[in-house]
């Protein structure tokens, strides 16, 4: 059985099981390397119908739960994971800068593009506008400067 399969059925397994045994998927997310749990996931949803992350949500919600959804969505998906981090960050009444200033100054150089695209896409309006409204002075110049500017 392939690799990737055999760990789907495993997860799916752990996850749904009525006992809280989390073992197996502790395994398999802490010792696989990023493309390994990309392939297993993708098993995993061909296989079930859903993503990983429908099943954990499904489940009572617990902290545990909710950390291994935000690890697998980073996984999977970092810039949609960082767009919601950034998005509520801005979008709350009172600006979260411990979480705007920790996105932007990690991901500057990782995957800034990405983010940006999935900002934009995800809220109709650019990172930068948002970010620009949103701080002002020195940070906002450091914030800008790191997040880039579009040279479309």
């Amino acid at each position: 059985m392939h690799l990737a399969s055999y760990e789907a059925k495993k997860l799916n397994e752990s996850i749904t099981s009525k006992k809280d045994n989390y073992e197996e998927l502790i395994r398999i997310i802490s010792t696989r390397s990023k493309a390994q749990l990309n392939a297993t996931f993708n098993c995993y949803k061909d296989v079930y119908g859903h993503h990983i992350n429908k099943d954990l949500k499904s489940q009572a919600p617990e902290d545990f739960q909710d950390a291994v959804r935000v690890v697998i969505k980073c996984i999977c998906c970092p810039e949609k994971h960082f767009t919601k981090v950034l998005r509520l960050a801005i979008e709350k009444l009172g600006t979260d800068e411990d979480a705007l200033t920790r996105v932007v100054v990690t991901r500057a150089e990782v995957d800034m593009k990405h983010i940006k695209e999935a900002y934009a896409k995800r809220t109709s309006k650019t990172l930068e506008h948002a970010v620009a409204s949103d701080t002002s002075g020195d940070y906002q110049d450091f914030l800008l400067t790191l997040i880039g500017k579009d040279h479309a």
